[in-house]
């Protein structure tokens, strides 16, 4: 998280990647689906956010921050 929170968002990916390698747990698991969801966010890349949001709630259907970054990625495309 210290990587995403600095900004590099390739080192924090690669990380995220790794944790979803050795995590089992899928709450634990929502929470890595989910900050890489951010991290495609604010690149820009919302079809890859959306995904990513989607496969955390698959796992964690109580997560409302995934929810409110999807209705806000929507609305923002829809006003594009």
């Amino acid at each position: 998280m210290s990587a995403q929170s600095e900004g590099n968002y390739a080192e924090a990916l690669q990380n995220y990647y790794e944790a979803m390698r050795l995590e089992i747990d899928p709450y634990d698991r929502s929470y890595i689906l989910y900050n890489i969801g951010l991290i495609h966010t604010s690149n820009g890349e919302h079809t890859k956010a959306l995904e990513y949001y989607f496969r955390a709630l698959e796992r964690n259907p109580f997560l409302p921050q995934a929810f409110n970054n999807m209705a806000v990625i929507c609305h923002y495309v829809r006003l594009s």
